[in-house]
C-alpha cells in the first residue's frame, strides 16, 4: 500500500509541470543517488568481509545441508561429489546414479516421466553439470565419464504433452513413440543453451556448439552446431582412451 503511494507520488512529481514539483523531484533523485566519499581501504575491507562471510555461509549450507539432502535422494553416488549453488530440483519416479568426482549445479532440474515405471539417470565419473541445466528422463539418460555440460542445457527424453491438440487440451501425456533415451558417451562437451532431443546418442569426444538443437545422433570426434545440429568439423581421436578418474565407483557409461 505504502509502496504504491510512493510510486504514484514519484510519477506525479516526475510528470508535473509545476516548477516546485520538478525541483522536489530532482532533490529526491539526488538523495536517492547519495554516495558517501569513503576511502579505498574502507571499501576494500567491507568487500573482503562480505565475500568471506557469504562464502563461509555458502560452504556451510553446501556441506552440512544441501549435499547430504541431495545424496539422500540418490540411488547410488561415488566419492568427491561437489554440489554448488543450492539443491537441485528433482521430480517424478527417477532413479539417479552419480559416479566419482562430479560437480553439479544446485540450479539444476532432474525429472522422470511419470508414465515410465523406472526412468534412470546415470551420471559417470568426473562429470560437470553446469548452471540451470534441465534433464527430463523419459526412460534413460546416460552421461558418460568426463562429460562437460555448460549452462542452460536442455536434454529431454520426453515432452510431457501429446502432439494431438485435443488430447493435449484434456491433459493427456506424450505418446510412447515420442519418448526416447539420450546417451552422451565419454568426453563429450555440450555448449551453452544446447537442446538434445529424444533418441539421440552423441559419440565419444564430440563437441556441440552453443545454442544448437540436436535432433539426430552424432558420431564420435566431431564438432556439431546449428539448428538442427550438423557436423562442421572432424576432430582427431584421442590417443588416450583412459578416463581421468580412477573409476573406483565403476564405469557408468
Amino acid at each position: 500500500m505504502i509502496e504504491n503511494y510512493i510510486n504514484q507520488l514519484k510519477i506525479h512529481l516526475k510528470n508535473s509541470r509545476n516548477p516546485r514539483s520538478q525541483q522536489l523531484f530532482r532533490i529526491l533523485k539526488r538523495i536517492r543517488a547519495c554516495d558517501l566519499p569513503t576511502p579505498h581501504w574502507y571499501n576494500r575491507f567491507f568487500y573482503l568481509l562480505t565475500r568471506a562471510t557469504t562464502q563461509l555461509w555458502s560452504n556451510l549450507l553446501r556441506v552440512l545441508i544441501f549435499t547430504p539432502a541431495f545424496k539422500g535422494r540418490l540411488n547410488h553416488y561415488g566419492k568427491g561429489l561437489y554440489l554448488f549453488g543450492g539443491l537441485p530440483f528433482i521430480s517424478g519416479p527417477l532413479s539417479i546414479t552419480v559416479g566419482n568426482d562430479c560437480r553439479i549445479s544446485g540450479q539444476t532440474t532432474f525429472s522422470g516421466r511419470a508414465q515410465c515405471e523406472y526412468p534412470q539417470l546415470i551420471i559417470g565419473n568426473n562429470v560437470d553439470i553446469g548452471w540451470q541445466n534441465t534433464l527430463a528422463v523419459g526412460r534413460k539418460i546416460v552421461i558418460g565419464n568426463n562429460v562437460r555440460l555448460a549452462g542452460s542445457v536442455f536434454m529431454f527424453g520426453y515432452s510431457g504433452h501429446s502432439i494431438d491438440a485435443n488430447q493435449r487440451a484434456i491433459g493427456a501425456g506424450d505418446d510412447e513413440q515420442d519418448v526416447g533415451d539420450i546417451i552422451l558417451e565419454r568426453n563429450v562437451w555440450v555448449g551453452t543453451n544446447v537442446t538434445i532431443c529424444p533418441n539421440v546418442t552423441v559419440g565419444e569426444g564430440t563437441i556441440i556448439g552453443a545454442a544448437s538443437v540436436v535432433t539426430k545422433s552424432l558420431p564420435p570426434f566431431v564438432i556439431a552446431a546449428g539448428n538442427p545440429a550438423k557436423i562442421i568439423r572432424h576432430l582427431e581421436p584421442s590417443t588416450n582412451h583412459n578416463d581421468v578418474t580412477n573409476n573406483k565407483g565403476g564405469d557408468y557409461a
